[in-house]
C-alpha cells in the first residue's frame, strides 16, 4: 500500500525495483468510481542523490524511458516482443489495442536492471485510422481484405455475435499500420448488420419437411460418374410446393448436375435419410427401408437424365408424400470439391452439402514410400575430458590457383553476443546501436552485429543436421558420407566446407577427425580425411555422431573487412549533389550503338551514366521485371568500354546465376576483344557453362584478373580483391545488378573498391521486388533485410517529386517488354504509380489468350485451387502434394502436346516452394515425355 490508500503489486513497479516499507515513490493511480479504491498503474522509486552517494545514477539511467519504433514479432495474448527483443505485457498496451505480428508500434522502453533486458513501458500503434462504409472485397478462409488495401483476420477481429463477413458486405472499421504480406494496414475492429440466411440455417429441416442429409459421393477417378438419391418427405399437415432446384455455384467446374425428379406414394413408416459409412457404400438401412436402399444402390453408379439448372418444377408435395431427387456427379477437377444443393420452396429454401474427392491413377506413383518420422535433434554428446583433433590436408592445388598472398583476419562472434543469443536474451542490451537510426557513426558496429546474428543463426541451423551413428563408404581416394536432404539444401554444403567426424574412445577421450568436402553428388558427399584414418577405416559406424558444420569462408569475413573502409556521406548517405566534369562529351555515334533494341529512355540513361556528372554518388536504374534493366546495363558496360578507354569495370551481382547471365550476354554481344573479360568465381564453385570456362580460367589468378578491362563476380567473391591488397580506385566503374537482392554489407564489398573521389557506382534493380534473403529473424527486423538500393530510394535526393525523379540520379524504366497488358495493371497500380507501359510483342503475349482452359478469354492468368493433401515421407522434411503435381503436369501436357500451336516444352517453367514438389513434377515430366524447366 502507498500512504495506506493506494493498492499496487510488483507488476506496476517501474523496472521491477524491489521496494521496502518507508521508501519514497511517485505513482499514478486510478479508480473506477467514487466508492471504489485507488489502484496504482505506475510506481517509480524516488532516489535521493545525497543518500546514495551517486549509486542511483546507473539505476536512473536504466529506468529512463527511451523511444523505439519497430514491429511486433510475437504476441500470445498475455505478453509479446517488439523486434524480437523488447518485452511487453498486455498491461503496457494502449486502451483497446490488441497487437498482432507485423504491427508497427511506437514504444517507450527501459532496461530492466534485474534481468538486463529491454522492457516496454507503453506500446501504441504507430498510426491508426477509421474507415466507414467500406466493402469487403475478398475472403480466404479466416482472412480477408477490405477495399483491396486493408487486411484482416477473424481471429483478431472484434465483431458482432454470429457475424461472418462475406465479399460485398459494407463494414465500418478501425485500422492500424501493419506489414501483412502486400498490405500495409490491418483492421482492428469491424461492425456490420448481421446477414440473414446463414449457411447453418439453410441446412435445417423446417415446416415439417424431412430431407436426406448425406451428400458424400466418395472418391471418384477422373471421368468417373456417380449418382446419389435425395429424399424429400412431407411429415407435416400442410402442402408444400417444390419450385425448383439449383446449386450455390461453389464448384466452378460444374461437376454436379440435377438428375430425375419423381414422386412416390407414401409408405406406412417414415423413410430414413441415406447414411453411408464410407465412400464405397451407401450404408446401412433398417429392415423396413430395404426397398429404398435398393433404389439408392441402383442409382449410385448410373447417370440419370438430368434437368436444366434452375428449371421450375412447381411440384406439390402432399402430407405423407415423398419426392426423390437424383444428383449426378462427373469427376472433372482433381482434389476435394464441395457444392451446395438448394431446394427452393414457396417461402423458404433448404440446402444440402455435396462433397466429392476426385483422384487420378498417377497419384499412386507419388504416394509416400513410408511414413514421415520426425528426427530427434536433441543429441546428447558425451562429456569429453580430452579432445584429440586430427586434421585433414587442405586442397593445396585448388587454393594455389587463387594465388591469395594475404588473407582476411578473423572476425569471431563476441562471446557476450553469442551467450545472449544462446539464452534468447535481449540483443538491445548488448548492442544498443541496433535501436538507433542507421548513420555513418554507427554503421560499422550495427552491420557487424547484424552479420554476427546471421552467422549465429547459420551455426544453429547446421547443428540441427547432426547425424548419429554415421556410416562412411570407403572409396579409392576419399570417404563418402550420405546426407539425407542434401539435394534440397538441408543442409546447404559447398565444396571446401568442413565436416567434423567425432568418435568417442574410452575414459572420456573423443577423437575429432576434420574432413573437407571435395565433391557433392545428389545426397552423398566425398570427404578428404587424414591419410591414416582413410587407410584404417573399415566401414564401422561411428559411435556418436558426424557433426556437419559449414565453414564460412567468404561471406561474413569479407563483409566485415569492408568496415575498415569508411566511406563519406557522398556515397552511402548523400544529402546533396556535387556536379563533376563529364567523362564523356555527349557525341553519340549511332554506328557504335551496340544493342539496337533499346529505346530512347534507356539510351538517355546510358548517356547520363557515361557522363557521370554526379559521381561518386550512386546512380540508380530501377524498374519492374521485363523492363530491360539487364539489357540496358549491358549496353552501358559496352559503351563505357568503348568510349572510356581508361576505364576498368567491375560488374557484381548477389548470385552466381545473375553473374553468369551478365557474362554470357557480354560474350554474345561480339563487341569485346579477346582477353578483356574475366569471370571471378569462388574457389568452391565448379564452372559448368562451356562458354564461361575461358573467362573463369582468366579469373583464377586474382591479381591478374584485377587488371582486365571488365571483371564479373558476385559481391562476396569481390572480397578476394582485398586479400591481394588491391588499392582503392583500381576499378573506375562499378555496376551492381539485382542490387535490391543484396544486403547492404554485401553491396559494400565491391563499393569499397571504388574511389570516393571520382569512381562511378550504378545500382540496377527494383526496390519493390523481394529483398535480400536473411534467415535470422532478429537480424531481419533490425534492418539486415533492407538493401542499399531500397534505403537510398527513401533518401530525399532519390525520392519521387511532383515532376518525377531527378534524371541525374535516377532512371525509372516503365516500358515492359515481357508481360501481357492486363497482367501489368495490378502491379502498376500498387507499386509503380500506374506508369507501366505495355510494349511486349503481340504475337507472343497473345498466343495463349484464347486458350480453352482459361476461365476468361483474353486474360492469360489462371488460378486453380486444388484441395489436395500435403505429405512428407521417411526422414525427408520437404512437403509435397501429389494432387497438385498431377494437375500441374496435366496443364503442361495440354500446353506442350494438345494445342493447335503447341508450346515448346523448354519454354514452360514450374516453380514450387519445396524441393520434393519439384521432384514430384519432374517424375511426371519424364513419364509424359516433356522437358519443362523446374
Amino acid at each position: 500500500m502507498i500512504d495506506d490508500t493506494i493498492y499496487f503489486t510488483s507488476k506496476e513497479v517501474l523496472g521491477g525495483v524491489p521496494l521496502k516499507e518507508g521508501d519514497l515513490v511517485n505513482c499514478i493511480a486510478i479508480r473506477c468510481g467514487a466508492e471504489e479504491g485507488w489502484k496504482a498503474v505506475r510506481v517509480e522509486k524516488c532516489v535521493d542523490g545525497w543518500e546514495d552517494d551517486g549509486r542511483g545514477c546507473s539505476e536512473a539511467d536504466t529506468m529512463q524511458l527511451q523511444p523505439l519504433i519497430g514491429t511486433v514479432t510475437s504476441f500470445d495474448g498475455d505478453f509479446g516482443y517488439v523486434n524480437e527483443s523488447t518485452y511487453f505485457s498486455q498491461h503496457s498496451l494502449s486502451d483497446g489495442y490488441i497487437p498482432m505480428k507485423g504491427d508497427w508500434v511506437q514504444v517507450k522502453y527501459f532496461i530492466n536492471p534485474t534481468k538486463w533486458t529491454t522492457q516496454a513501458h507503453s506500446v501504441a500503434p504507430l498510426r491508426y485510422s477509421r474507415l466507414d462504409q467500406v466493402r469487403v472485397t475478398s475472403m480466404y478462409g479466416n482472412k480477408g481484405v477490405v477495399e483491396d488495401s486493408v487486411f484482416f483476420t477473424l481471429d483478431s477481429l472484434l465483431m458482432p455475435a454470429f457475424y461472418q463477413p462475406r465479399p460485398g458486405d459494407l463494414v465500418n472499421l478501425v485500422m492500424v499500420e501493419s506489414s501483412q504480406s502486400l498490405y500495409c494496414w490491418r483492421a482492428l475492429c469491424s461492425m456490420s448488420p448481421v446477414v440473414d440466411g446463414e449457411l447453418q440455417g439453410v441446412l435445417q429441416n423446417i415446416e415439417g419437411l424431412d430431407i436426406s442429409d448425406y451428400g458424400q459421393f466418395g472418391c471418384l477417378m477422373m471421368g468417373e460418374k456417380r449418382a446419389l438419391v435425395f429424399w424429400i418427405q412431407n411429415l407435416g399437415s400442410e402442402i408444400h410446393t417444390l419450385k425448383c432446384c439449383g446449386f450455390a455455384g461453389w464448384d466452378s467446374e460444374e461437376q454436379f448436375m440435377l438428375g430425375a425428379v419423381s414422386k412416390s406414394t407414401a409408405e406406412s413408416q417414415r423413410p430414413r435419410p441415406v447414411q453411408e459409412e464410407s465412400s464405397e457404400s451407401l450404408g446401412k438401412h433398417s429392415d423396413g427401408n430395404m426397398k429404398e436402399a435398393e433404389e439408392e444402390l441402383d442409382a449410385k453408379d448410373k447417370i440419370h437424365p438430368g434437368v436444366e439448372r434452375g428449371q421450375d418444377f412447381n411440384m406439390e408435395i402432399l402430407p405423407g408424400e415423398r419426392v426423390s431427387i437424383i444428383i449426378n456427379c462427373q469427376a472433372k477437377s482433381l482434389g476435394s470439391c464441395a457444392e451446395l444443393l438448394l431446394l427452393r420452396f414457396s417461402s423458404f429454401t433448404i440446402g444440402r452439402r455435396l462433397e466429392v474427392r476426385v483422384c487420378s491413377e498417377d497419384e499412386n506413383l507419388l504416394k509416400p514410400r513410408g511414413p514421415f518420422v520426425v528426427s530427434d535433434k536433441r543429441l546428447q554428446e558425451p562429456t569429453a575430458f580430452q579432445v584429440i583433433t586430427v586434421s585433414a590436408p587442405r586442397d593445396t592445388q585448388r587454393f594455389s590457383k587463387r594465388r591469395l598472398p594475404n588473407f582476411t583476419p578473423a572476425y569471431p562472434v563476441p562471446q557476450a553476443l553469442r551467450d545472449c543469443v544462446e539464452r534468447s536474451g535481449d540483443v538491445l542490451v548488448i548492442k544498443p546501436c541496433l535501436g538507433e537510426v542507421l548513420s555513418p557513426s554507427n554503421m560499422q558496429s550495427r552491420f557487424s552485429t547484424l552479420l554476427w546474428l546471421e552467422e549465429l543463426h547459420a551455426e544453429k541451423e547446421m547443428k540441427e543436421f547432426s547425424i548419429v551413428g554415421a556410416l562412411l563408404r570407403k572409396g579409392a581416394v576419399h570417404l563418402h558420407l550420405e546426407v539425407l536432404g542434401l539435394s534440397e539444401g538441408r543442409p546447404h554444403l559447398n565444396i571446401g566446407d568442413k565436416i567434423t567426424l567425432k568418435k568417442p574412445q574410452t575414459n572420456g577421450v573423443v577423437i575429432e577427425y576434420t574432413s573437407y568436402v571435395t565433391e557433392i553428388d545428389e545426397e552423398e558427399v566425398s570427404l578428404r580425411v587424414n591419410t591414416d584414418f582413410q587407410r584404417s577405416y573399415l566401414g564401422e559406424p561411428l559411435d556418436n555422431q558426424s557433426n556437419i558444420c559449414n565453414f564460412w569462408f567468404c561471406d561474413t569475413s569479407c563483409c566485415k573487412l569492408n568496415f575498415s573502409f569508411l566511406f563519406g556521406c557522398l556515397v552511402l548517405f548523400p544529402s546533396r549533389v556535387i556536379l563533376q566534369t563529364p567523362q564523356w562529351n555527349g557525341q553519340w555515334l549511332k554506328d557504335v550503338d551496340q544493342i539496337k533494341t533499346i529505346k530512347n529512355a534507356e539510351r538517355e540513361a546510358v548517356k547520363r551514366i557515361l557522363a557521370g556528372e554526379c559521381r561518386p554518388t550512386p546512380y540508380v536504374l530501377f524498374g519492374p521485371p521485363g523492363t530491360g534493366k539487364t539489357i540496358t546495363l549491358i549496353e552501358v558496360i559496352l559503351q563505357v568500354y568503348h568510349f572510356l578507354p581508361n576505364s576498368r569495370i567491375l560488374v557484381c551481382t548477389p548470385s552466381n546465376s545473375a553473374a553468369d547471365l551478365i557474362c554470357t550476354r557480354l560474350h554474345y554481344s561480339g563487341f569485346l576483344e579477346n582477353g578483356s573479360l574475366a569471370r571471378v568465381n569462388a574457389f568452391s564453385r565448379d564452372n559448368e557453362v562451356v562458354i564461361l570456362r575461358p573467362y573463369a580460367k582468366a579469373g583464377e589468378d586474382i591479381r591478374h584478373a584485377a587488371f582486365h578491362r571488365i571483371v564479373v563476380s558476385t559481391c562476396s567473391s569481390a572480397g578476394m580483391f582485398h586479400n591481394i591488397g588491391i588499392r582503392v580506385g583500381q576499378f573506375s566503374h562499378l555496376f551492381l545488378d539485382e542490387a535490391g537482392q543484396a544486403t547492404e554489407p554485401e553491396s559494400m564489398i565491391p563499393i569499397s573498391l571504388i574511389s570516393e573521389k571520382d569512381g562511378q557506382i550504378v545500382l540496377a534493380g527494383d526496390p519493390c521486388q523481394l529483398g535480400p534473403v536473411v534467415k535470422s529473424e532478429v537480424a531481419s527486423v533490425f534492418g539486415l533485410g533492407v538493401s542499399l538500393l531500397e534505403r537510398l530510394m527513401t533518401n530525399p535526393l532519390y525520392s519521387r517529386q511532383d515532376s518525377g525523379y531527378d534524371p541525374k540520379l535516377v532512371t525509372k524504366l516503365i516500358y515492359n517488354y515481357r508481360s501481357h497488358e492486363v497482367l501489368l495493371s495490378l502491379p502498376s497500380k500498387l507499386f509503380y504509380n500506374g506508369e507501366l507501359s505495355f510494349q511486349a510483342p503481340r504475337s507472343v503475349v497473345d498466343s495463349l489468350s484464347e486458350w480453352n482452359s482459361l476461365p476468361k478469354k483474353g486474360f492469360p492468368l489462371l488460378f486453380h485451387g486444388v484441395r489436395g493433401t500435403e505429405m512428407r515421407e521417411g526422414s525427408n522434411p520437404s512437403w509435397f502434394n501429389p494432387v497438385e503435381a498431377v494437375q500441374v503436369m496435366m496443364y503442361c501436357c495440354q500446353l506442350a502436346k494438345k494445342l493447335y500451336k503447341p508450346v515448346n516444352a523448354a519454354d514452360i517453367g514450374i516453380i514450387a516452394p519445396y524441393r520434393k514438389q519439384e521432384i514430384s513434377s519432374l517424375h511426371f515430366d519424364k513419364n509424359e515425355g516433356t522437358a519443362v524447366q523446374l
